[in-house]
């Protein structure tokens, strides 16, 4: 079937589809590879991968687009759901004959309810589905795919569970749909260098992080990596068809899990001159930080989250405060950039707890950091709890640009004050002299990044005077 893989539009600028680990609009232009779906789309023969966000493609031009497919396979989120069932709806109505699945972490936690949100949508594969959706392409009946929920006489029916996948060898390259479909000059992040590549060297996270969307609802928490020659090999291909490309991110939940696995494929890498960052944990030790520096990683994404050792265990971090002193002082050591993820509103946050983070980020000293607003998504442990508690409120996590909004509370920390302490932490973090010495230096010495954080600055100080209107208690306007 002609076969059309889609990352759907929605907010202006919003990344909250394929490959997001916070499906939101950050407060910078942000756009991460829609990886997940580039696989099916390299398996199937007469298909498109449409990533609609980063190359401006709007609802109608997405719609006027479909009517030439046979196959939608749409890549939906908890905060997009609604968006995506309504441009469903009219792709199917300008073009009837087309079959539609849902795929994304939404869908596998809750398969029937969605199902029933729309007949619009034909079925949905549950988890994992680079193979479930290749063979409906390839002409298989739904009854016959593992993995799928769809409509059978007025219910819905489940087909048993398809195991994680264990052979990533056998998918193909994400980088060679990348340049028949993509334009890479149109994805960024700002503490990556532009233009980047990113695809994954393994699959699922062992950590038991209480927040975390992915490992809960998606890709499941048994860690399974590709060969080390099959990496390197994605690798060289990856640096012959974008010459351009000034860095790769591999973008596993966590790169540096197991230590020999990690220093075996840093052995590969580092006969390739190029430069990579990676996603990583502050459990890895010096020797790992030394493998990865000397086979060319220049810089880590760490979730730090919290500066305070109760909340930790509470989401089951399974890191602690000295470790994180211990790697953030090894990086800096070996010359390895970090950049660092905190979060507001984690249980057991107070106004205390905030503070006692600030001044942990402040001292760690990233090159970069990021503060996002706790989100409880359907299907993960923090979302019982808030259940359980009561501290699960009825309003949006977004506003209407899809931004972050807080749709918890505790005893003593409220909705507005969240937001607040996201601006503030910002603040107190970034107008620090040594940090805007840093910003400053970087534009200085490198004439490209200057444009970026020109527009970034701009980017930033908006939603910070739209944030302020919100803790003010006068929502946004």
């Amino acid at each position: 079937m002609k076969t059309l893989l889609l990352n759907p539009p929605s907010f202006e600028k919003f990344d909250g589809g394929a490959g997001s680990r916070w499906p939101a609009r950050r407060e910078i232009t942000s756009y991460w590879y829609p990886v997940w779906l580039s696989y099916p789309a390299g398996m199937i023969r007469e298909s498109r991968l449409l990533d609609a966000p980063p190359h401006g493609v709007t609802a109608l031009q997405t719609i006027e687009i479909a009517k030439d497919y046979e196959f939608l396979v749409l890549f939906t989120s908890t905060s997009g759901f609604s968006s995506d069932l309504r441009l469903a709806e009219t792709v199917k109505d300008c073009n009837p004959r087309i079959k539609i699945a849902f795929v994304g972490p939404p869908v596998s936690v809750e398969p029937e309810e969605s199902l029933m949100a729309s007949t619009a949508i034909d079925f949905v594969v549950r988890r994992e589905f680079d193979f479930a959706v290749t063979e409906f392409a390839q002409g298989r009946a739904l009854n016959s795919i593992a993995g799928v929920s769809y409509r059978k006489n007025g219910a819905v029916a489940h087909n048993p569970d398809r195991p994680p996948l264990t052979d990533l060898d056998s998918l193909p390259f994400a980088v060679e749909t990348y340049k028949r479909d993509l334009d890479i000059t149109r994805y960024n992040i700002p503490f990556l260098k532009h233009p980047y590549i990113s695809f994954y060297t393994s699959r699922g996270c062992p950590a038991l992080c209480t927040y975390c969307l992915w490992p809960q609802t998606f890709s499941g928490h048994k860690w399974r990596t590709r060969s080390n020659e099959n990496v390197a090999a994605e690798v060289r291909r990856a640096l012959e068809l974008f010459p351009n490309a000034r860095e790769i991110f591999f973008d596993d939940d966590t790169f540096a899990w197991g230590k020999s696995r990690t220093i075996d494929l840093c052995r590969k890498l580092k006969e390739i001159p190029f430069t990579w960052s990676c996603n990583c944990r502050v459990h890895a030790d010096y020797d790992m930080l030394k493998a990865m520096k000397d086979a060319g990683c220049r810089l880590l994404i760490v979730g730090f989250e919290s500066g305070n050792p109760t909340i930790l265990k509470n989401i089951k971090k399974g890191a602690t405060i000295e470790q994180a002193r211990t790697f953030v002082k090894n990086c800096k050591e070996l010359g390895l950039a970090v950049h660092g993820d905190y979060i507001i509103g984690l249980p057991g946050e107070t106004r205390e707890t905030i503070k006692q983070t600030i001044k942990y980020a402040e001292e760690l000293d990233c090159e970069t950091i990021q503060v996002s607003i706790a989100h409880p998504f359907p299907g993960t442990e923090f979302d019982e709890y808030l259940r359980k508690n009561g501290y699960l409120t009825e309003d949006s996590m977004l506003d209407e640009l899809g931004h972050q909004l807080p749709n918890i509370h505790y005893p003593g920390l409220s909705r507005q004050e969240i937001v607040d302490a996201v601006e503030y932490f910002y603040g107190r973090y970034y107008f620090r002299p040594k940090v805007v010495f840093r910003i400053i230096r970087r534009a200085l010495f490198d004439s490209s990044e200057r444009k970026r954080l020109y527009m970034e600055a701009r980017e930033y100080l908006s939603l910070r005077a739209r944030r302020k209107r919100f803790s003010a208690g006068k929502e946004f306007a």
